[in-house]
C-alpha cells in the first residue's frame, strides 16, 4: 500500500464552529505537526480562514498540507442550495491554490477532496446508531438531497478538479446500510465517490472491512476511527446527540477500541486502496487534555500496524 495518515480538526473537537470553546486554528496545525502528521482536513467551513495567504503561511510555517475540505451541512432542505453552492465555490477556490499532496500510482484522484456529510436534523441526530427507529426521507426529500450532492459535486470537479466523496455520518440522512446503498445507486461514481468512516461505520450497525469490500470500486478516501465499546453501549441506550456521545469520550485513539485494524489493514491491501486516510477522534473541545496524547497514539498504532 502507498497510503498516508493525515488528521482533522475534530481530534481538537473542532466541529461546531459556533462552539466557544474551539482551539484557534494555528494551535490545531501546530500541534498536528507535533504529532507526527503531513497533512489534515480544513474542518468545518467557517474554521480555518478562506484566505489563499494566512492559509499557506501556516501550513508552510508547519510543513503541513491539507488533504480535503468539507461541507458538514443540511442536504435535504430544498432552501438550503445557494448555500451549499457558496460553500462549494469558496472551499474549492481556496484548496484548489494549496500546494498539492502527491499523488501515489493506483490512487483514482489527486487530494485535496471535497467531503460531503449531511447534517442539522434533530430527528436523526437523536437516532444516530438506531435504523429501527430513525425516521427516513420521503422520496422527494430524498430527491432534493440528491440534487444538492450532485450539483456540489459537478461544479467542485469541473470549475475546480477537486473531487467530491460522499461521507456517510451518524445523526445524518446518509448513516444506514439502506441509504448507503441508495445513494451510491442514485449517484453514479463519475459523478461523486464515496468516503467510509470505520467508526460511523461501526456506530451506525455496520462492519467496516465489510462495507470497504462492497464498495471498493466506488471508495476515493477514508477516515479512521475508533470506538469506545464500553461507552458505546452506554451511550446507545440512552436518548443523546450524537455530539454528546462524542463528548463522553465514545470515539477513542485507533487501536484502544474495538475495531480491528489488522483486518482493516489486509481489506485495504486486498482492495487496493492507495492515497489518504485522515484519523479522526470527535470529542467536546473542552476535553482537550488529552489531544496530543491520543493523536500521538493514533499515529503510532497505525505505524505499528503497517500504515506508514
Amino acid at each position: 500500500m502507498s497510503i498516508h495518515i493525515m488528521s482533522a480538526p475534530c481530534c481538537w473537537g473542532v466541529d461546531d464552529v459556533k462552539n466557544p470553546h474551539l482551539p484557534h486554528w494555528t494551535s490545531v496545525l501546530r500541534e498536528a505537526a507535533e504529532a507526527g502528521y503531513q497533512g489534515l482536513e480544513l474542518g468545518p467551513y467557517g474554521y480555518m480562514p478562506l484566505d489563499i495567504g494566512t492559509v499557506s503561511a501556516e501550513l508552510d510555517k508547519n510543513h503541513l498540507r491539507i488533504v480535503a475540505g468539507t461541507i458538514f451541512d443540511d442536504l435535504v432542505a430544498a432552501g438550503n442550495g445557494d448555500n451549499l453552492l457558496r460553500q462549494t465555490h469558496e472551499i474549492c477556490a481556496l484548496i484548489r491554490q494549496l500546494p498539492k499532496l502527491p499523488t501515489e500510482e493506483g490512487q483514482r484522484f489527486a487530494a485535496p477532496y471535497l467531503v460531503v456529510m449531511d447534517w442539522g436534523h434533530d430527528e436523526r441526530d437523536y437516532a444516530a446508531g438506531h435504523s429501527d427507529r430513525a425516521h427516513r426521507l420521503s422520496p422527494t426529500q430524498w430527491n432534493t438531497m440528491v440534487d444538492h450532492i450532485r450539483a456540489i459535486a459537478e461544479l467542485s470537479w469541473k470549475e475546480y478538479g477537486i473531487r467530491t466523496v460522499i461521507h456517510p455520518h451518524a445523526g445524518g440522512y446518509i448513516e444506514f446500510a439502506d441509504e448507503i446503498d441508495q445513494i451510491m445507486a442514485d449517484i453514479p461514481h463519475e459523478v461523486a465517490g464515496l468516503c467510509i468512516d470505520t467508526g460511523h461505520s461501526y456506530y451506525a450497525g455496520m462492519d467496516p472491512a465489510t462495507w470497504l469490500r462492497k464498495y471498493a470500486h466506488r471508495i476515493d478516501y477514508v477516515h479512521f476511527k475508533d470506538i469506545d465499546r464500553t461507552v458505546f453501549n452506554t451511550v446507545l441506550a440512552k436518548r443523546i446527540r450524537f455530539f454528546e456521545a462524542c463528548g463522553e469520550g465514545v470515539m477513542c485513539p485507533i487501536g484502544k477500541g474495538v475495531l480491528n485494524y489488522d483486518n482493516i489493514r489486509q481489506t485495504l491491501i486486498d482492495i487496493n486502496y492507495h492515497g489518504y486516510i485522515t484519523v479522526e477522534q470527535e470529542r467536546d473541545p473542552r476535553n482537550k487534555g488529552s489531544v496530543m496524547q491520543d493523536v500521538k497514539v493514533s499515529r503510532d498504532f497505525l505505524r505499528s500496524v503497517g500504515f506508514n
